[in-house]
């Protein structure tokens, strides 16, 4: 792989700088002395450069990783489907699943197999981990149902479905505040980043979404780059870091780089987010190849552990296939697939995916434990404190906890 310490740098992609007096929204008596010394002092906010026409350099041998990483992302999304028929469409959501466990991971929000799948089918506790990671499931569903045209208002549609119920976020909308990134939590003076102050906002999202329809750019640079931006514009009061890892697939999608599946693309971040936090930072001083360079690795190493994954789901379900003796127009053969997606069931859930009746679902289930497809039931109570027999595929809740630790520790 290309080194990253390329030095050249864009002058015009850097930020520039400026002052701000700080208010804050505390009242003076909730303030402690040190607190209140900060009001009326002035702090520098970043004015993010404006993407739209600026021309952009790559070094030529990071340009040449990027153009094999965007080659590798088309490869994989064609050698999945023929590694999965047209009936294991589930492993598009498996995929996608991973992108949002690891994106979510990187800001430190970590949840098992396990417990993801039973919040994706509402047994999980509103504010969880697993929960959150759920949300981020459905943001990155809107990303790609709403690929075809990245515009603000498909923007602002990802955050919502990502935050949607945590007020403190403003779902859906965009900031109306100064934030920060490091430092303290009562005012901007000691953080390590301070993006643009919110009445910028607007605007420099409005850039953004005009640099992702430019044609002249090499796809995985101009994604990096614009992935890049969005983290510098930061324009929510949460969940910058996993609305911009979504918008990444959106552009993929867009572009035709992916059809079938999702590239965990986040997995391969997660493995060095030092670099890539690093990266970041290098381009807001105007280099873009570091986080150029950045994303071509974490394409490889993704690629690399998710055909381990599907490899490994496909041997599951060919073992599920010998163990299971049911007549060929049995019910089972239509729940084996779902469970590669959904490996946490309930009688309920299989009767809405199938449409049979709760004496036919239960009697799928019974069969498929039988076989040793799914554990023995146990009861989990939901949201609203009923409680419910969930029956898990183990096999595939392992294979899925096994591509986490090795997105953990970067070697796939």
């Amino acid at each position: 792989m290309a080194a990253q310490g390329a030095t050249d740098s864009t002058p015009d992609l850097a930020v520039r700088w400026e002052d701000h007096i700080w208010r804050s929204s505390r009242t003076a008596v909730a303030l402690s002395r040190t607190q209140r010394a900060t009001i009326g002092k002035s702090y520098r906010a970043a004015v993010p450069a404006q993407l739209q026409a600026v021309t952009i350099a790559i070094d030529p041998a990071i340009a040449a990783e990027a153009d094999d990483a965007r080659a590798h992302i088309t490869r994989f999304d064609a050698e999945l489907a023929g590694l999965f028929p047209e009936e294991f469409a589930p492993l598009s959501s498996v995929l996608l699943r991973t992108e949002s466990a690891s994106s979510s991971q990187i800001e430190h929000i970590t949840t098992g197999a396990r417990a993801l799948s039973l919040a994706e089918i509402g047994l999980a506790k509103h504010g969880s981990n697993a929960s959150l990671v759920a949300a981020n499931v459905d943001a990155m569903n809107r990303a790609l149902a709403l690929a075809d045209d990245v515009t603000p208002d498909t923007i602002l549609a990802i955050h919502e479905a990502l935050m949607r119920g945590q007020d403190h976020a403003d779902p859906g909308s965009f900031r109306h505040q100064q934030v920060w990134i490091g430092g303290t939590s009562h005012s901007p003076h000691q953080a390590a980043f301070i993006p643009p102050h919110h009445d910028r906002v607007r605007a420099a999202v409005d850039d953004l979404c005009r640099f992702t329809e430019r044609t002249d750019l090499p796809l995985l640079p101009q994604i990096a780059i614009a992935h890049a931006q969005f983290e510098t514009i930061h324009p929510f009061n949460d969940g910058n870091g996993r609305t911009g890892r979504a918008l990444v697939h959106a552009m993929l999608k867009s572009a035709g780089a992916t059809t079938r599946t999702t590239v965990p693309v986040s997995a391969g971040l997660l493995a060095a987010t030092d670099s890539y936090f690093r990266a970041l930072t290098a381009f807001r001083d105007g280099n873009p190849n570091p986080i150029v360079a950045e994303f071509s690795r974490a394409s490889f190493t993704a690629i690399e552990n998710g055909t381990r994954l599907a490899t490994d789901l496909r041997a599951v379900y060919d073992g599920w296939c010998a163990a299971v003796t049911a007549r060929r127009d049995a019910v089972v053969w239509r729940v084996l697939p779902f469970l590669l997606r959904q490996p946490s069931v309930t009688s309920s859930v299989i009767q809405k995916h199938t449409g049979i009746s709760q004496p036919a679902a239960d009697n799928a289930l019974r069969q498929l434990h039988d076989a040793g497809v799914l554990s023995k039931p146990r009861t989990v109570e939901g949201k609203d404190r009923k409680r419910n027999v969930v029956w898990q595929a183990n096999e595939v809740l392992h294979a899925l906890d096994a591509f986490a630790h090795r997105a953990r520790r970067g070697h796939p």
